[in-house]
């Protein structure tokens, strides 16, 4: 791996700190040599990878890997040995059947053959014009979702959202570190990923509902509230406006044809949003986004952290099985986190068309993996707020403290061996998940239950919610895929989904 891209070099900066208090902090342990590792890393990935690595397009995933490390705190040396091993199945870049400009950028939307082509378009547009400007006229546009003179729909807003929602987490890791090099990555990504199925988005999303301001003036506004303000999770969540979507899940979980989507393999997804969107959409009609209001956004930011939260690990919770730790619902937790990161660039509008988009997505997801029912008050009963590693344990000093529950000396912040075992384990998803989770742990850590915005929704068990959700959650995921670094076997995710047995 060489470090020496001279191309890239104003592509991969060192990381920003975030901007908002929303956006996750990176950890300790970030250094001169974790930082130096990255950024080859990301070069190196940046010219000699292709984004798909095969004929299926599964994505590359380096980058994805190799951020979280740093942003974790992890040496420099694991960052080069998670690139070791996640670059050896990959595809070379190649070049593309020809270039593309702005006059012929629609004509090959969805063909994966283009990726090169758009990167290069990407590289000259970000440059040129930023990463806000780029993100509005390619992905949000209205010309660039929907026109009739073009060959074939754009739709370049389902195909953000499209495969498991990777352009938009790989985008966001580029916006969350100021990064352009993976912003153009991402939109690159986007450009040439499959709508799947064009039922997703629906043309009217492209109407926006939202209020009154000027673009600078609500720039303004929301710059000064997000990025310096501390974030307030009491009072966001009491500026609740339209349906919460905990009531729209509950009354998705009411509807009895919701719940006979069988596992129809890799098609399941898009099966089920050509036969259900249409009911999804109208579930969650009331449920709006006003993005010219920072206290409406808030709120909506965390409703859809614990709305992808609860889908994932109390979904995959049952008391007499073991935990399903489902590889789609995770993408779902993976992805939320980078929500912040697009209010602090998008338009008003925008943000509505995101938020919008996203819930539908989530729960297109969630019904087309079988719609897992969501026991809350079993899961609260039945799972630990201090799940503990496993393996040998320190012998702590006669002088050290000794709290009433004297498993807490030696596991004083169950967080932590979660998040080291996650930085050395095999698989590339799990210290995305734990970032994702601990970031929620310390958002919305100190929420009691019973508060009136979860216990007034038609979601059955929802004021039992607290702020130990995400480490319940954390626990679960460590023990279902392995604390390596206590010497269990890696374990893998669950991919048998949730469905009803045919009658």
């Amino acid at each position: 791996m060489s470090s020496n891209h001279p191309s890239t070099s104003d592509l991969f900066p060192v990381p920003s700190s975030p901007p908002s208090p929303l956006i996750p902090k990176h950890w300790p342990g970030i250094s001169i040599e974790s930082t130096a590792a990255l950024q080859a890393v990301l070069k190196d990935n940046h010219v000699k990878w292709n984004i798909f690595f095969n004929d299926s397009g599964f994505h590359n995933h380096i980058a994805h890997r190799a951020i979280a490390y740093w942003a974790l705190g992890a040496a420099g040396d694991l960052i080069k040995a998670g690139y070791e091993a996640d670059s050896s199945y990959q595809r070379p870049a190649f070049e593309s059947p020809e270039k593309i400009t702005e006059k012929n950028f629609k004509d090959h939307l969805g063909d994966r053959q283009f990726y090169g082509a758009y990167l290069a378009f990407f590289t000259d547009i970000v440059r040129q014009q930023g990463a806000a400007a780029a993100i509005e006229q390619y992905i949000f546009a209205k010309d660039v979702n929907i026109d009739p003179s073009a060959k074939k729909k754009p739709d370049m807003l389902n195909r953000f959202l499209g495969g498991l929602v990777h352009p938009m987490i790989h985008l966001g890791y580029g916006l969350e570190f100021n990064l352009p090099g993976m912003v153009i990555e991402g939109l690159a990504e986007a450009a040439v990923h499959s709508d799947d199925s064009a039922s997703r988005i629906p043309d009217d999303f492209f109407d926006y509902s939202g209020g009154a301001k000027t673009i600078a003036e609500d720039t303004f506004s929301r710059f000064k509230s997000l990025l310096i303000s501390s974030p307030d999770t009491k009072s966001a969540s009491d500026h609740a406006t339209g349906t919460h979507v905990f009531t729209v899940v509950a009354r998705i979980l009411k509807d009895p044809e919701l719940g006979k989507v069988q596992d129809t393999g890799s098609g399941m997804f898009i099966f089920t949003m050509e036969h259900y969107a249409s009911k999804v959409i109208e579930y969650m009609s009331d449920w709006r986004v006003d993005g010219t209001n920072p206290a409406d956004i808030e709120n909506k930011l965390q409703q859809l952290s614990w709305l992808n939260s609860v889908l994932y690990g109390i979904g995959g919770w049952s008391k007499d099985k073991p935990f399903n730790a489902d590889f789609f619902h995770m993408h779902l937790v993976t992805s939320s986190i980078f929500l912040p990161s697009y209010v602090a660039y998008l338009k008003p509008s925008s943000i509505e068309h995101l938020f919008r988009g996203y819930l539908l997505i989530s729960l297109g997801w969630w019904i087309s993996r079988g719609r897992p029912v969501l026991n809350i008050s079993e899961f609260y009963a039945s799972t630990t707020s201090h799940p503990l590693p496993s393996g040998a344990i320190p012998s702590p000093n006669k002088d050290t403290l000794r709290p009433t529950n004297p498993t807490k000396v030696v596991t004083p912040n169950a967080w932590l061996p979660i998040i080291e075992t996650s930085v050395v384990h095999p698989d590339d998803h799990l210290p995305k998940l734990q970032r994702a989770l601990a970031h929620y742990a310390t958002l919305y850590g100190t929420r009691e239950m019973g508060r009136k915005d979860f216990a007034g929704t038609e979601l059955e068990g929802a004021e039992k919610l607290d702020g130990t959700l995400f480490i319940r959650v954390a626990g679960l995921t460590a023990e279902r895929l392995g604390r390596v670094r206590e010497g269990q076997e890696a374990g893998k995710w669950d991919r048998k989904g949730f469905y009803q047995p045919k009658l």
